[in-house]
């Protein structure tokens, strides 16, 4: 940022800025606001701090600009560079937020959160041999944490690696008995594999751990209508839209990493008469959905 434009903001963020109007006919004086380090770095970790708040509420367009000028005045702190490189991926600006998180790792090179951060933003980049290393690095300082085994388990399954992707599942499941979607993903590698019996072995668990949440039951759904099961099929497919009707678009389901297979399923099971019309009495009566900050 050009430093009239830097000085500018930073009048704005302290509130200063267009306080005060010279008189007419009067000499304009020159005058520099002056702040020491110390009154920077605390207005540095204040605006850090918010642009953390409005992330969190995924209010990026307010959350960025702080983050940015965050990282200006704290240059040399790794949680400021890693919570830009966060909302750049959020809003996606892989390549900056790469760019920003590897500067959190040069800072903080001991820090598993930046590790798995970047090892996630590397996936969201098809970058899965490089996920692949950041997040076994960031394991390798903080072996037992289950999100990060369950991203690398993606990161294996996007690559190709499925035994080693429903390895680090399960080693995430091991963790949390709670963690469902490691269960559910083993299960979508398992029917990538043709081994429907176990996919739906593990999405009827992942269903049981969670009933409120609808891929496990949509997945049920397509496999069993697939193989013949049509009434079954149909039925938990009604269950599942009304928990969340975005898994009746396949793109939200490539999103949610469902496989080649999957896919053609669900594409069978939800151009179907009855689920469309389930689907549009669903989206009639869905109430708005809004996030307040």
């Amino acid at each position: 940022m050009p430093q009239r434009h830097f000085w500018i903001s930073l009048l704005v963020a302290v509130g200063l800025a267009g306080t005060v109007e010279p008189a007419r006919g009067q000499a304009l004086i020159p005058h520099t606001l002056q702040l020491d380090a110390e009154q920077l770095e605390e207005i540095g970790v204040s605006l850090i701090q918010e642009a953390d708040r409005w992330a969190r509420f995924q209010q990026y367009e307010q959350a960025l600009p702080r983050a940015e000028l965050g990282t200006e005045l704290l240059p040399d702190n790794a949680q400021a560079w890693g919570i830009l490189g966060h909302i750049y991926v959020n809003v996606d600006r892989l390549e900056e937020g790469i760019e920003a998180l590897e500067t959190a790792r040069s800072l903080a090179p001991e820090d598993a959160t930046v590790r798995f951060a970047l090892g996630l933003a590397h996936f969201q980049a098809q970058e899965y041999d490089r996920a692949i290393d950041e997040l076994n690095a960031g394991l390798d300082l903080q072996p037992d944490v289950p999100g990060a085994l369950f991203d690398l388990g993606n990161a294996y399954y996007m690559r190709g690696d499925f035994g080693d992707a429903i390895e680090r599942y399960e080693n995430a499941f091991e963790q949390n008995g709670d963690f469902w979607p490691a269960i559910n993903n083993a299960g979508l590698v398992r029917y990538e594999m043709g081994q429907v019996d176990r996919a739906l072995d593990l999405w009827r668990q992942s269903a049981d751990i969670a009933p409120r949440q609808a891929e496990p039951k949509l997945a049920m759904a397509a496999a069993l209508y697939a193989r013949g099961d049509v009434e079954r099929g149909l039925a938990l497919a009604e269950e599942a839209l009304q928990l969340d009707v975005r898994y009746a678009e396949l793109e939200f389901l490539e999103l949610n990493l469902w496989g080649d297979r999957l896919i053609d399923a669900a594409q069978q099971l939800l151009s179907t008469p009855r689920v469309q019309a389930i689907v549009a009495r669903v989206e009639e009566t869905a109430p708005p959905f809004s996030i307040q900050p």
